[in-house]
């Protein structure tokens, strides 16, 4: 008798946080905290400077949503350094920015 009660005791706090767990996460938003895998759509910028050699431009730019980044001014490389040629310092532009390598970089830039 006295290694039923044992036992029944046991079987009670190993079962206790099981049900615990399950009874608290009810009503949380479980959404992931990671940006979301938004596709890339053109933003807005300027061209403040463009670097050929090393294939970047630096764009005072609007936010870009699937990149979960704010409006800012920064350098970033490009994709394909042929989109430098046909641009200089001071054009607006419209600008689609992805992740290569797992880096912020801008695949595709054209005028507005």
């Amino acid at each position: 008798m006295k290694h039923i009660k044992t036992l029944t005791l046991v079987a009670a706090l190993v079962a206790a946080p099981a049900a615990f767990a399950a009874t608290s996460m009810e009503g949380m938003d479980m959404k992931s905290s990671a940006p979301s895998q938004q596709a890339p759509h053109p933003v807005a910028a300027e061209i403040k400077k463009i670097d050929a050699q090393s294939g970047k431009v630096t764009l005072k730019h609007g936010p870009i949503q699937n990149l979960g980044m704010a409006a800012m001014t920064m350098a970033f490389p490009v994709k394909d350094r042929a989109l430098l040629k046909d641009f200089k310092e001071g054009d607006s532009v419209m600008v689609t920015f992805d992740k290569v390598e797992g880096k912020p970089t801008v695949v595709d830039m054209h005028r507005p």
